[in-house]
């Protein structure tokens, strides 16, 4: 019977010289992008919706109006953006 070595070390080595830096490549790259497409991005103007941001019961943590990953700069409150 042949052994089944010699293929089981090609794709061992395809995937730590081939695929792993392909993967930090690409993730380097698409962190880069976002980086500078945030550096440019604006604010949209708040406009008060009534269907949007309806608080049926308060939030069991801080003043019950925020999220739990509340961001003032761009999560807006039921009255406006914070800042």
């Amino acid at each position: 019977m042949a052994s089944h070595q010699g293929g089981m070390l090609l794709w061992r080595r395809l995937a730590l010289f081939g695929a792993i830096p392909v993967v930090v490549l690409m993730t380097l790259k698409t962190a880069f992008e976002v980086s500078r497409e945030h550096a440019h991005h604006e604010r949209p103007p708040f406009i008060a919706y009534e269907h949007l941001r309806i608080r049926n019961k308060r939030f069991p943590w801080g003043d019950g109006q925020k999220s739990l990953f509340h961001n003032p700069h761009t999560n807006a409150l039921p009255t406006g953006y914070e800042e």
